[in-house]
């Protein structure tokens, strides 16, 4: 190649969600942008950015009336006229490279750029009664997918779990798909600040003495709070200062979750009351300092293509007890315990275990730090250029 750089456009309508696939968008890029390589990147906005961009990125937004955070929630979709005119935004911008760092996000553009489409799992796939409100929702959401597949010259996943699923459920050839990796935040670090985890107990209402399990990671049905909670009798029976806090947006404003049933099961079961907490929404700030002084990260999910709160926890010095599906035995490695998320039994003996058996919870917090740094955004970074390459190479 010669020295000119090649342009990357990349679809930032994902660049101020919240979600896991928000936060993938902004690390990746970032650490992208840090690199010197020989791409040059634009950011392709359906709204001006509220989250700040990096200074050696350009953006272009296009003069849509919605925003995907908007427009792709609940059981609402985008507009047709929303997404031909981000697809005539990219036409015109005539990119060497195109990459959408989530189907979720995808817009058809009619033009013959290589594409880069990153699909996190198949999620969607296995539990459509999960995720979709409505029949509607599912079936723009498979059009939507087939129309990614057709346009994708390289298929980008974050696991291997997650490359497996690309070819045995979503039907894309091995030979078209490259891993990439996540990692977490600086932010996310031990501190050791006895005082600020007081206080911050305190703000969310957690007893002083509690032996504290962290839920983090969203309150979709998929996500499978439910598990733990059917689980908490047991818990309490053998551990009985055991707090659940469940970090997460209660409002029923975001993506289609299962909050009311989730808080009407604790009301519904008095002992659980003074036992499990809903927090709301907590800043990255008040969670490293809830990490402070937590006991493990509980992770039920009955599927994950990656598991970003798992290496967060883990960055804080904090061990997981996860479900053993989907990309978690992947992450965890041997900072934690993993159960079959679907046996409420298995759920409570393992965490029972955790919190008894002798030296146990020592050693899984003594391996929790080293497992994390198997992950990071700059190591994402460098396997997301190597995808590029193959994508020009087609």
């Amino acid at each position: 190649m010669d020295n000119k750089k090649i342009n990357v456009g990349i679809d930032a309508t994902t660049w101020s969600n919240d979600r896991g696939f928000g936060r993938f968008t902004r690390e990746l890029i970032i650490a992208l942008a840090n690199r010197e390589s020989e791409f040059n990147y634009t950011l392709v906005f359906d709204q001006p950015p509220t989250i700040a961009v990096p200074d050696n990125i350009n953006t272009v937004v296009a003069t849509t009336n919605e925003s995907l955070n908007e427009a792709a929630v609940g059981d609402s979709s985008r507009s047709p006229g929303y997404l031909w005119k981000m697809g005539q935004l990219v036409r015109k911008e005539k990119f060497d490279i195109f990459y959408y760092p989530a189907v979720y996000s995808y817009f058809p553009m009619l033009a013959k750029v290589p594409c880069v489409v990153c699909y996190h799992d198949a999620t969607a796939e296995r539990f459509p009664e999960y995720l979709f409100p409505k029949k509607i929702n599912k079936i723009l959401w498979d059009v939507k997918t087939w129309l990614a597949k057709l346009q994708t010259t390289r298929a980008m996943t974050i696991s291997q779990s997650s490359a497996n699923d690309l070819e045995n459920i979503l039907h894309i050839p091995k030979r078209k798909i490259d891993l990439v990796t996540e990692g977490a935040d600086n932010k996310f670090h031990v501190i050791n600040d006895p005082e600020a985890a007081s206080k911050v107990r305190e703000k969310y209402k957690i007893a002083a003495d509690a032996e504290v399990l962290l839920a983090l990671g969203g309150m979709n049905a998929h996500k499978n709070i439910f598990g733990v909670l059917k689980a908490m009798p047991e818990i309490i029976k053998q551990v009985p200062k055991v707090q659940l806090v469940i970090i997460g947006d209660t409002s029923g404003k975001g993506f289609w979750d299962n909050v009311p049933e989730l808080m009407a099961f604790v009301k519904d079961h008095p002992p659980l009351s003074e036992h499990v907490i809903f927090t709301g929404y907590a800043s990255d700030e008040d969670v490293v300092k809830l990490f402070a002084s937590t006991a493990a990260l509980v992770f039920p999910s009955l599927w994950e293509g990656f598991g970003l709160p798992a290496v967060e926890a883990m960055q804080c010095g904090v061990p997981v007890l996860a479900s053993n599906r989907g990309s978690l035995p992947e992450v965890v490695g041997n900072a934690g315990l993993l159960f079959d998320p679907l046996n409420v039994d298995e759920i409570s003996a393992t965490i029972i275990r955790f919190f008894t058996e002798t030296g146990l919870r020592q050693k899984l917090t003594d391996a929790s730090l080293p497992q994390s740094r198997l992950f990071s955004w700059e190591r994402g970074a460098e396997m997301a250029e190597e995808c590029f390459r193959k994508c020009l190479k087609k």
